[in-house]
């Protein structure tokens, strides 16, 4: 049963038809094999690695066309989607759930961490799957699990200290129009919800999936609908992405920004500055900006915490204090909230060993770690 007691008219179509949806949008082109992105230029020939065929059974591949034109002048760009077998060493403290999510996870697709919010996950696929995710054993066309968007709803319908709902995933705006507006109708009818977020890569990635039918559809909600847009660098904005953005700024969706501190990628301060204010310019709002959760294969991506602090110091230096994010992270397991990082909660107690302090007034031990 849906919200309200009403029964739907209509239902959400699967998460395989959803996979196969996205998937057979081949006039777009995205690359999906280490052979696509050979054949593009991206990446040396490797066919007969081992290790790579190793690597493309563990992990979804996808890089949209898009991001692929972006790739071959942006080194970074190219080092967030392009496989490496270097995602095949698994540092001892990584771990396939980082930040718990499945400890919190009381129905299908749904992850009751804070009293008041919950994630809503409709899918797991994506439009881009990003070497560093930290879902990344959980998304992808083979993800296991069929979402129900009943159960899911009447979950949300059952526990009215619930004020918030965060579509995520996977990227629910891969989703097609029709069911985006069943959930988004459905959650309209749960009285004590009282604002809608989404996290989603696509308006960035894949501007060609943000059609004037479901930007109308996510504008269209009685309950206010924030959108928070994951970028990490600038070089990531194409000219079609930059029109999206600004079709989602004149239909009235307030944007934020999140984005992760990644080696090689963002972690200087001209490139974090650069990325801050031009989405300011651009109507968009920085708001998070993560230390990276300890998923497997990814520490080559690590940037030390002491580094971050201090890049992040820097760029308060230089920006708007409206361009500036909050620097957070996810205590492992699911434990607590994001805490904000900063001088005055982090300390360091030995070489890579630091006390974090919550905003709740807990103190953790936190064990920082990078590939080297």
């Amino acid at each position: 049963m849906l919200a309200g007691g009403k029964k739907s008219k209509t239902k959400m179509t699967t998460t395989d038809q959803q996979n196969k949806a996205l998937i057979d949008i081949s006039q777009r082109k995205t690359l999906r094999t280490v052979a696509h992105m050979v054949e593009q230029g991206l990446l040396d020939d490797v066919l007969n690695s081992d290790a790579f065929g190793e690597l493309e059974k563990k992990y979804a591949i996808a890089m949209t066309s898009t991001m692929a034109q972006a790739g071959q002048t942006s080194e970074a760009v190219r080092r967030q989607f392009v496989p490496s077998v270097t995602e095949l060493r698994v540092h001892p403290l990584e771990k396939e759930d980082p930040i718990g999510d499945e400890t919190h996870a009381p129905v299908q697709g749904i992850v009751h961490r804070h009293p008041d919010r919950v994630l809503m996950m409709p899918t797991m696929a994506c439009a881009v799957y990003c070497r560093f995710c930290f879902r990344r054993e959980k998304v992808g066309s083979n993800a296991e699990g069929a979402f129900d968007a009943v159960a899911a709803l009447t979950y949300i319908h059952e526990h009215p200290e619930i004020k918030e709902v965060i579509l995520t995933g996977g990227d629910p705006l891969v989703l097609s129009p029709a069911n985006l507006k069943y959930l988004l109708d459905g959650l309209d009818s749960v009285p004590h919800v009282q604002r809608i977020r989404f996290h989603s890569r696509v308006p960035v990635v894949a501007p060609y999936l943000m059609s004037d039918e479901k930007i109308a559809i996510l504008s269209g909600t009685r309950k206010p609908l924030w959108l928070s847009i994951h970028t990490n660098i600038w070089d990531e904005m194409s000219e079609q992405a930059l029109a999206v953005i600004s079709r989602l700024r004149h239909s009235g969706i307030p944007m934020v920004s999140q984005s992760v501190l990644l080696r090689g990628v963002n972690d200087d301060v001209e490139t974090l500055v650069s990325l801050f204010d031009n989405l300011l310019n651009i109507g968009i709002k920085p708001y998070y900006i993560h230390h990276m959760d300890a998923a497997e294969g990814t520490a080559h991506f690590r940037v030390p915490l002491d580094k971050g602090l201090a890049l992040m110091e820097q760029v308060q230096k230089r920006v708007s204090g409206l361009a500036i994010p909050r620097y957070v992270l996810d205590i492992p397991g699911g434990v607590e909230y994001k805490v904000p990082l900063s001088r005055n909660n982090v300390r360091q107690v030995k070489d890579g060993i630091y006390t974090i302090m919550t905003q709740a007034g807990k103190s953790y031990s936190y064990q920082d770690f990078t590939s080297e």
